[in-house]
């Protein structure tokens, strides 16, 4: 099949994922535009495509002599890792025969990219469609003209990444979706539509639809417009019917009605769809849907953020948009394995670091209830890096902007717009005049939103009145002086946009605990106490304090929800260190302690209580070896061994740790076991949790996180392998090298450890354990049947998971 269709809304308008029989070739290949030319040997490939996740790691893969001033840096040295030691640059090409079912005289095709990493050239039989640099950003060409009806043609895609162009690894290739769109020449163009809801209610809400039309000629009737509202279970509960004035490139505004309407918000993400038919005279000439929600939310100088007139703060995080060992390729399934475990963490809003995210990342925060910061630039004019984005301001700074905006301006998740993130513009001449000219352009086309920006340079950005011009002034890493903000800007409110960047390694614990900034050891690690941060970066507690205590702040956006690949502070001049350890989770998304530091904050519906760190530390008997306690409840008794180490309480006096954690900092270590018993309010015993040191590792353990797969390509089960003693404790110092083998339907797509310091491959069957853990990536095929993966290890006893695919649901 040359053609997957995923998406059919009617006869009239056809959409198909161009994701098979793709040929890929890593390097610059004169004429392999041309129709003629013999690609055979190329490489055959499914996107969504990441060339350069497949490695190897090298040190001198974009090696940077960089002085990074948003670390306080006041030389250039060298950095292996910033861009995560993969083979991102050079050029790579991607072809495929290209047939248009249905297309000839009265039709119009259009191909979408949802992203294409970087400086794409699109070429239709030889001939070049556009180009679009901006390899984050989603673009699309109509490709009409260039098509041959009624036969077969042939699409190819250049595409270049230049070195120095990123402060952190922004993947190769075609790494997001392709679409192929085909319409009548009377059709609603891609992201034709704009709906607001500009009075909500308990009775009723009002919903404005705005309606381009698009045709070459004039039509040959009258046009009219045929618009249904569904609600969530599909049944109608809005109808209108609008005819158009006049012909071609025109558009329609349709008002209506719903009532007693169903609320979106993060509790409760109730989903809409309006579903409009375009007729001209009795001839139905397109039909498009708009997936909406409906909620008000306000910014208040007195009273903060309101969702649906609730006052609550922004409980978010940072992400990047790799999905660690898929590297940059889109994955649904990665991308709702990493939202549940941030929604259970209690977290409800994420900024799109520091780019446009994919479009289905946007879908999912609809469907699952999370508030969107979708973010565009990391550059304005004034370079971070050598080839960053600062080369094609001028030119593309508006048409990305009007990208961003018209494709996610329907989307109930996103709240704000960020135009940008640390830009160096802050201290420039003109700067504010700059953050003023982006912000209208994202106002002309959503008024309904505010705009903000990461600022890390607050003095500057005060003094150069860059703050004021914002709706929402962002700032990053400056809990202390909110309130000098606050006093100095006219706002009368200030948002964390970037806080914390602690930097842990999941299971790891060094001694001796103390606070510390950019402490190295020489294992490339990081201490999950969760008190060591760079020099411009905190400990969470020391936000957390400011959000609680200053009512005018409107929440905060956690560096990051998840480790990344790149940007290894504070190891960026050493190698081998591949990637981030400021992640609340690992890049096997495998939860860090401090996952239960922010649930027990954030997380008010279940309760949460943690213990840290392991206890098994053969040659530390005797030794201080402190514990700490993350729970939502306000105090709790330490027990080693069933002897009572005292009863700690959550104080706001003293450090900013002991307001939100509980701590035995005298603790001695002997082996056994150590239990925490929590009390309530009352003074009652409501919860306990015990860690036991561990024998010799015996077997291995395996936990899915799903065992039913969709028999779609591309569905993936995460399972976690687990290395335990004969009593099923973790054995947490495990490293053994664990074999990966799937049957079935079913196959190996990757394995993670967390291990920054890992040089081994994703993509290949083995790993060792990182602190007695590793995750495998099985991958369904489109064929429904048992899969089997299977895990050994030498001297382990190994461990068989039984998983299942079917058949998707045939769309409707």
């Amino acid at each position: 099949m040359l053609l997957t269709s995923r998406l059919t809304v009617a006869q009239v308008r056809q959409e198909y994922v161009l994701d098979t029989d793709w040929r890929f070739m890593k390097g610059d290949v004169p004429d392999a535009a041309k129709p003629n030319f013999k690609d055979a040997g190329w490489q055959k490939v499914t996107i969504p495509h990441d060339w350069a996740i497949y490695g190897p790691f090298d040190g001198n893969n974009d090696l940077q002599a960089v002085k990074i001033e948003q670390n306080n840096e006041q030389k250039a040295t060298l950095k292996a890792g910033r861009t995560g030691g993969l083979p991102f640059i050079g050029t790579g090409w991607y072809r495929r025969t290209l047939s248009v079912p249905g297309f000839g005289a009265g039709k119009r095709a259009v191909l979408l990219f949802d992203g294409a990493m970087s400086n794409a050239h699109v070429f239709v039989n030889g001939r070049e469609v556009g180009s679009w640099p901006y390899g984050y950003n989603s673009f699309s060409f109509d490709i009409t003209s260039f098509l041959q009806a009624g036969g077969n043609n042939t699409l190819a895609v250049r595409l270049q990444n230049q070195a120095e162009s990123s402060r952190w690894y922004p993947g190769a290739g075609l790494y997001r979706n392709v679409h192929l769109i085909v319409t009548n020449d009377v059709h609603i163009p891609v992201w034709g539509t704009y709906l607001t809801t500009p009075e909500i209610n308990t009775e009723y809400a009002k919903v404005r639809l705005k309606t381009k039309v698009e045709a070459a000629t004039a039509a040959t009737a009258p046009l009219r417009l045929q618009t249904e509202i569904h609600d969530a279970a599909g049944q109608v509960v809005a109808t209108v019917t609008t005819p158009l004035a006049a012909t071609g490139g025109q558009e329609f505004e349709q008002n209506l009605v719903v009532k007693a309407p169903k609320l979106w918000s993060p509790e409760t993400p109730v989903l809409y769809t309006a579903y409009s038919k375009l007729y001209a005279g009795e001839e139905l000439r397109d039909e498009y849907s708009t997936r909406f929600g409906i909620r008000s939310f306000r910014f208040d100088a007195t009273k903060g953020f309101s969702l649906n007139g609730q006052l609550r703060k922004f409980k978010g995080v940072c992400n990047h948009h790799d999905l660690g060992p898929l590297g940059a390729a889109i994955n649904v399934a990665a991308l709702r394995r990493q939202l549940t475990l941030l929604k259970e963490m209690g977290c409800d809003a994420i900024r799109t670091t520091h780019n446009m995210p994919a479009p289905e990342l946007v879908s999912l925060c609809d469907e699952m209830g999370f508030m969107l910061m979708v973010e565009s630039f990391d550059e304005w004019k004034t370079p971070k890096v050598k080839n960053g984005y600062s080369q094609y301001f001028d030119q593309w700074a508006e048409k990305d902007l009007v990208n961003m905006v018209q494709r996610d301006r329907n989307h109930p998740s996103v709240i704000m717009w960020s135009i940008g993130n640390e830009v160096p513009d802050q201290s420039m001449p003109g700067g504010n005049k700059l953050a003023k000219q982006l912000q209208d352009i994202v106002h002309r086309e959503d008024p309904s939103r505010p705009v903000t920006a990461g600022m890390d340079r607050i003095d500057d950005a005060i003094k150069n009145n860059f703050a004021s011009v914002l709706d929402i002034p962002g700032f990053n890493y400056k809990p202390h002086r909110y309130p000098e903000a606050h006093s100095k800007l006219p706002q009368g409110f200030l948002l964390g946009s970037e806080t914390a960047s602690t930097v842990s390694s999941r299971g790891v614990y060094k001694f001796p605990v103390v606070v510390a900034k950019d402490k190295k050891y020489s294992d490339n690690q990081s201490s999950s106490y969760d008190l060591e941060a760079c020099n411009w970066s905190q400990t969470p507690d020391e936000e957390f304090v400011v959000q609680d205590d200053l009512p005018y702040v409107l929440g905060e956006f956690v560096w990051t929800g998840f480790d990344y690949l790149g940007e290894p502070t504070p190891y960026d001049e050493k190698w081998p260190s591949h990637s981030s350890y400021f992640g609340i989770m690992d890049l096997a998304t495998m939860p860090k302690d401090r996952f239960y530091l922010y649930r027990a904050r954030w997380n008010t519906a279940s309760p949460t209580l943690h213990l840290l760190p392991h206890w098994t530390w053969p040659g530390r008997e005797g030794q201080t070896t402190p514990v700490f306690c993350y729970t939502s409840y306000p105090s709790a008794e330490l027990f080693v061994n069933g002897k009572s180490q005292g009863r700690q309480t959550k104080s706001t006096t003293g450090t900013p740790q002991a307001r939100y954690r509980l701590m035995w900092n005298e603790v001695k270590y002997e082996p056994g076991s150590i239990k925490v018993v929590a009390y309530d309010a009352q003074g009652k015993a409501v919860a306990e949790e015990e860690v036991k040191t561990a024998g010799k590792p015996h077997h291995i353990k395996l936990v899915a996180d799903r065992t039913n797969l969709t028999a779609d390509g591309h569905d993936l089960a995460y399972v976690t392998a687990r290395v335990e003693d004969a009593q099923g404790n973790l054995c947490p110092e495990a490293s053994n090298q664990l074999q990966f083998s799937v049957s079935g339907a079913g196959r190996f797509r990757a394995a993670a450890n967390g291990n920054a310091a890992s040089l081994e491959l994703f993509h290949e069957p083995r790993m060792q354990a990182f602190q007695g853990q590793v995750v495998a990536l099985v991958q369904a095929t489109n064929q429904a049947g048992p899969v089997q993966l299977k895990v050994a290890g030498k001297g382990l006893k190994s461990a068989v998971i039984s998983l299942k695919t079917e058949q998707p649901a045939k769309q409707k």
